[in-house]
């Protein structure tokens, strides 16, 4: 089997994806490729069937048909844990972290949550130290460091979903599909969103679903366009935005 190493091989394919909810088909025949390092974005109109189509990838629905590729292999029938292990993390439109904790302790509890050993309270927090070091790590990547010992509650909502998405980045993925992750933010809070996504590592491949086309515009290169659980059209932003048939359908839209 190709390893991940193989930068010629996709991160994600999806061949034929489709998902049926009794009469409704809420995907229908995906087909999309990602390769490392690619910050791809799909949109749609509400209904469109984006979130179904993330739950598919991840493994939160069955697909009724169609297969979802990670690393060249078939994992259309395997749990989402699996699935995390194997190098794919999501983050979801509701924030789920500890407010009463601090920004450290959130991503501390997020490493741990992924590896066997269980946090013992009464042992000697030297014996974490590899947790410790790459919780250190991942704030001084994100430009958190200063934040670290801040109750979660007293952070903005922006930067919130900003520390979602480190702790997403806990597992190592090798690519990351961020579900909204401007949703709810102001004008100043997603422009700052879109640069903390352009500075993550260039070799993670990133999927995002969005409302927010300013956030899109600047992350995505590449934009697939979902109607009625069909991808409608694929392109760059510029020729997303220049289609007549992209404007009618969504941009012209509320």
């Amino acid at each position: 089997m190709n390893t991940q190493k193989n930068g010629n091989l996709p991160v994600l394919e999806l061949k034929g994806l489709s998902k049926s909810f009794g009469g409704l088909h809420a995907v229908r025949d995906v087909t999309l490729k990602i390769m490392p390092g690619d910050r791809k974005a799909i949109i749609g109109p509400n209904g469109a069937g984006k979130t179904t189509l993330f739950n598919l990838i991840t493994g939160i629905f069955p697909s009724s048909s169609g297969q979802v590729l990670l690393f060249g292999q078939d994992v259309t029938s395997w749990p989402s844990h699996r699935r995390t292990a194997m190098g794919m993390a999501r983050t979801f439109q509701i924030t789920h972290l500890f407010p009463k904790l601090t920004v450290l302790d959130n991503v501390l509890l997020a490493i741990k949550g992924l590896r066997s050993s269980k946090f013992v309270m009464w042992r000697f927090l030297s014996s974490y130290s590899e947790v410790y070091d790459k919780a250190h790590h991942l704030l001084e990547q994100a430009a958190f460091m200063d934040r670290k010992d801040t109750e979660v509650r007293y952070l903005s909502h922006g930067e919130q979903r900003q520390l979602e998405i480190v702790l997403g980045l806990a597992s190592d993925p090798k690519i990351l599909l961020l579900d909204e992750p401007a949703a709810g933010l102001s004008s100043g809070e997603s422009t700052e969103m879109a640069e903390f996504l352009m500075k993550l590592d260039p070799k993670l491949a990133i999927l995002l679903i969005e409302h927010d086309m300013d956030v899109v515009f600047d992350v995505a290169h590449n934009i697939s366009v979902l109607h009625f659980g069909e991808v409608l059209e694929s392109g760059s932003p510029a020729q997303i935005r220049d289609s007549a048939k992209v404007q009618e359908i969504y941009l012209g839209t509320d």
